[in-house]
């Protein structure tokens, strides 16, 4: 898996800001090349960098401690989300042809009009993955999105908006099932996952996870006491959910507490005794690492049917908004 990345640029901008001492910060996929780029940039400015060592999982996760050492800190991976003073975004474009994908995902189309969809290392193929449908004869929709999103047509793990177009189905080019899942879910749309690196083409089918994600809420409902996580990561905080949150679980008489985390991992929450978890931060943590927890986590959405606040209408995802 390769990607484009704009070295010559990340240069330019520390010399034009007379740049001593630069942070990198590497999403875990792009860690491998930290060393190298770091290298590169001290070789070719004279500038100091330090590579941050922590985990990365999204433009959301900026390493503000090292931001506020360094005169400029290059953020890898992901598009722009938020303003921060001395932060770049340095966005990791995918040079894979997608094409042959979206070819397979013909095949399973129905409509002549199709909303598009993909992440950040593939925005940039949007126009070909268009043209190319309209060769074909379809109808290509593509969504803005909320303010969370930088490009339209792209989707976040934790933001589906720009898949909330008028059509109904919806085509996704990317790697994983995670996206295409959350849109299937979210929208309610038929979704079609043309995977680029694979070169195939599927349809999404959410029934599994709907029954997995029922059976957490189902352990859940005799849960006493509660925790309700909240990241301190400036992305993903919600305090103000985590409090309504904790006034609904008061309400039916749960005990519930608020947990101030940076890293939510199995392992951190082991040694606190609540008989179930509610993750207010990423929403990916609940999907991704629920058979890891030993307790179940619920998102928001299910916390309020396990206790009773709402009637249980199937599997909502976990989305964190920002339209202002």
């Amino acid at each position: 898996m390769k990607f484009d990345i704009d070295i010559p640029g990340i240069i330019k901008s520390i010399k034009e800001k007379d740049c001593k001492i630069a942070g990198v910060q590497f999403p875990e996929g792009l860690k491998r090349q930290a060393i190298r780029i770091a290298g590169i940039i001290e070789e070719k400015t004279g500038a100091d960098v330090i590579i941050s060592g922590n985990p990365c999982f999204g433009a959301c996760d900026i390493d503000t401690a090292l931001a506020a050492k360094v005169d400029m800190l290059f953020h890898f991976g992901h598009s722009q989300m938020g303003v921060h003073e001395n932060v770049v975004f340095i966005e990791a474009r995918s040079n894979v042809d997608v094409i042959p994908a979206v070819r397979a995902a013909l095949e399973q189309i129905k409509e002549d009009k199709i909303g598009v969809i993909t992440t950040v290392q593939h925005i940039h193929r949007l126009k070909d993955v268009c043209a190319f449908l309209r060769e074909n004869g379809k109808e290509c929709i593509v969504g803005k999105g909320d303010l969370r999103v930088g490009y339209p047509g792209q989707v976040l793990g934790c933001n589906f908006t720009a898949a909330r177009v008028d059509c109904t189905e919806i085509l996704y080019v990317g790697s994983g099932m995670f996206h295409p899942l959350g849109v299937a879910i979210a929208t309610g749309k038929r979704v079609i996952a043309a995977d680029p690196y694979l070169k195939t083409a599927v349809e999404v089918n959410p029934e599994r996870l709907q029954r997995i994600r029922g059976g957490y809420i189902a352990r859940s409902m005799d849960a006493k006491i509660f925790g309700i996580i909240v990241s301190s990561k400036t992305g993903q905080e919600r305090m103000e959910l985590a409090m309504k949150l904790r006034d609904i679980a008061v309400k039916h008489g749960k005990e519930a507490h608020i947990l101030m985390m940076d890293l939510v991992t199995p392992d951190q929450l082991l040694n606190f005794k609540a008989d179930a978890y509610v993750n207010t931060a990423c929403p990916r943590i609940t999907i991704d690492d629920a058979e890891r927890f030993h307790v179940p986590v619920l998102t928001p959405q299910e916390f309020e049917v396990a206790v009773g606040e709402k009637e249980w209408d199937g599997i909502e995802m976990d989305e964190i908004l920002d339209s202002i």
